[in-house]
């Protein structure tokens, strides 16, 4: 069914009245504010029964005014903006009245109640029949209609209903509607709110492994670094060892060099003596002592490759290699894993004799 809009005269500020009502309009009753209107913290205003209302729906174990029982308040979300609300004991009779709006509302109501001003001069007129107003709905087509299309026009056939009566009907069924909404999204924040719980509860988990998996790799390193440690000790023994046969060596060498090149001297100073007496008398003392030293034998040079350090090689291929296959276990506890690593720790101290360095 089409219909227009039909206006009778009405003064230049009618528009500026529209524009007020819809100021003055409950979010949750879709109705002009009713006295008390309440005011919320996030500055939205709420008739005192829709917001007891919506508070009732949210906190459904929350006492009556009228019980005797103490409370400890309750909570609720804003329709307009989502903010929560938190009441103290008192409930919704706790939040301030908002006297400024209800004296806004009596004075609209003063003058919407003046002939001028008044909104029931305006009517949607019927497009067929332009002088009739729309006064009926069509429950069969579900349209407002007039009643001349009830009697001649294309709604003859079709059952109708009062337009007040289907006003109002449809006006509570979407109030219901509305509290319903308000009452799901409470969940669906609810929702929201645990899932945001569980993404802190994964952040907070990831950063306890990691701090785990540190722990883990920062104990390898120091079994690692104290078996190095214990390697370099036997290769600077095995190094001072030997250093210490060499360098004995050399000093009994470097001795018998010494007293051989003095035998030598005094040998050479006695060949010039020019008096052949003199000269015999220290001969044969000379001979013999350069003698005794020509037959001296000297300890035997280190043997060929006695320098040589290679039995220090250490083959670390297969741990590496092993040590690149660590991965992740979900059924392992972080004790498990120390005991673990305990025990290969006290394992790998026994060294056995085979794989030790040998000495000189």
């Amino acid at each position: 069914m089409n219909f227009t809009v039909g206006f009778k005269p009405l003064l230049g500020d009618a528009h500026s009245m529209d524009n007020l009502e819809k100021q003055l309009i409950c979010p949750i009753c879709l109705e002009m504010f009713s006295k008390p209107v309440v005011i919320l913290p996030c500055q939205h205003n709420l008739c005192r029964k829709c917001a007891n209302d919506v508070f009732q729906a949210s906190n459904p174990l929350w006492q009556s005014r009228g019980s005797t029982t103490v409370s400890s308040g309750g909570r609720f979300r804003c329709p307009s903006c989502r903010h929560e609300v938190v009441l103290d004991r008192h409930g919704v009779y706790g939040l301030q009245r908002n006297l400024l709006v209800e004296n806004i509302i009596d004075i609209y109501k003063q003058e919407s109640s003046r002939p001028l001003h008044s909104k029931a001069e305006q009517h949607l007129m019927c497009e067929e029949h332009e002088e009739e107003k729309i006064n009926i709905y069509c429950l069969s087509c579900e349209v407002p209609t007039c009643s001349l299309c009830k009697v001649f026009g294309a709604h003859k056939d079709c059952e109708v209903a009062p337009l007040p009566t289907i006003y109002k009907r449809q006006k509570s069924e979407l109030s219901d509607g509305i509290a319903m909404l308000v009452a799901g999204n409470d969940r669906v924040q609810a929702v929201i709110t645990q899932m945001e719980e569980v993404c802190q509860t994964i952040e907070d988990n990831s950063r306890r492994q990691k701090q785990l998996l540190n722990q883990r790799f920062e104990s390898l390193c120091a079994v690692l670094e104290e078996r190095k440690g214990e390697l370099l000790q036997a290769l600077a023994r095995e190094q001072e060892e030997k250093l210490q046969r060499v360098r004995g060596l050399i000093r009994q060498y470097g001795d018998h060099l010494e007293a051989s090149s003095k035998l030598v001297e005094s040998a050479i100073q006695s060949m010039e003596e020019p008096q052949m007496a003199l000269y015999l008398q220290q001969a044969k003392e000379l001979i013999n002592k350069v003698g005794a030293m020509s037959k001296v034998e000297l300890a035997g040079r280190p043997e060929p490759g006695y320098e040589s350090m290679e039995q220090f090689t250490v083959s670390v291929g297969h741990v590496a290699e092993m040590l690149r296959t660590i991965d992740f276990q979900p059924g392992a506890s972080g004790e498990e894993e120390d005991e673990e690593v305990a025990l290969d720790g006290d394992e790998g101290s026994a060294v056995p004799e085979e794989e030790r360095p040998d000495g000189p």
